[in-house]
């Protein structure tokens, strides 16, 4: 009990931060206070919130499908396909509106982890860090044909605000579409038990009784569809998918029910963080929050890789 309020409270304190934190003061009497917050403080706190919870869970119902704990939507093509989906019908059809390229990100997003789960089962399991390469080289090709297109069509520029995620540009009106992870959280909790099944592997997990096939799709759409309106609102955010459910994992234990909400917590907790100290090292300029991150996450990983468990007892 003590773990969720300690969490709790660190999220409260970093909410009460993130709404007293900005260039225009609260306390000068130069603009309404109520204005200032519900047009701009709490749409960027609650994007920040919700985009590190649903990436953080997409992590791990990725780890789950894949059974390896040092892959997320980063590492499997996903965010990466999601861009080139939006890119798309960014050519074909710059007028649409948000929720159609949400929708286009999302199909795109979920034909691309579909060939990352594709390659993964021809991947040889004895060393865990054989598929996170795969997927890197993955990602890295459909980064650079992602790349190739915007060069070709001249819209380098929009590749740019999405590979680099932030929360400067997110007033009241810019950020709705963000709820839509919270359901798919909601979701994620009711059908905690069968994910944990499905990371017990196909023949153990069709051996207890579970639609392996259903569950890995459905597993497929929920981390399509939050990679996809967090790349469609804000842009991407590396490291946040692997990090944060390793670090519960290693705190809490493997109950994957008991750690979901750890996990959200965790991920909203680190995120809004990272925006929070965007804004306040070069004040009154702001670092991107996912560069603020990148740094965090690749010091988190080199520690889970020389601190796993298994390299300790060789």
């Amino acid at each position: 009990m003590k773990g969720p309020v300690f969490t709790g409270l660190i999220l409260l304190v970093l909410v009460g931060l993130s709404l007293s934190i900005g260039v225009a003061s609260v306390t000068s009497g130069d603009l309404s206070v109520s204005l200032l917050m519900w047009v701009s403080r709490v749409p960027r706190t609650c994007a920040a919130l919700l985009a590190g919870a649903g990436l953080a869970l997409a992590g791990v119902v990725v780890q789950q499908a894949v059974q390896n704990r040092f892959v997320e939507p980063g590492l499997t093509g996903t965010s990466e396909a999601a861009m080139l989906g939006l890119l798309g019908i960014t050519l074909l059809a710059p007028g649409a509106a948000v929720g159609w390229k949400m929708t286009v990100a999302a199909c795109a997003a979920m034909v691309g982890t579909g060939g990352f789960l594709w390659l993964a089962r021809h991947v040889p399991r004895s060393d865990p860090m054989l598929l996170p390469l795969v997927g890197l080289i993955y990602a890295g090709i459909l980064g650079a044909a992602l790349m190739w297109v915007a060069w070709m069509t001249d819209l380098m520029q929009y590749v740019g605000i999405w590979r680099l995620g932030e929360f400067s540009g997110i007033v009241q009106g810019r950020y709705e579409l963000l709820w839509i992870i919270a359901g798919l959280g909601i979701l994620l909790y009711v059908l905690a038990d069968r994910f944990t099944l499905l990371g017990l592997g196909e023949d153990q997990a069709r051996s207890l009784g579970l639609d392996y096939g259903q569950t890995r799709t459905l597993g497929l759409v929920m981390v399509a569809a939050i990679t996809a309106v967090v790349v469609v609102t804000v842009g991407a955010f590396p490291f946040v998918g692997l990090v944060v459910p390793n670090i519960v994992s290693r705190w809490r234990g493997d109950n994957l029910r008991a750690n979901l909400p750890l996990i959200a917590a965790g991920g909203a907790g680190l995120v809004l963080a990272a925006d929070i100290l965007g804004r306040l090292i070069v004040f009154p300029y702001e670092i991107p929050a996912a560069t603020i991150f990148a740094v965090f996450g690749s010091a988190v990983f080199l520690w889970l890789l020389f601190a796993a468990p298994e390299r300790r007892r060789g």
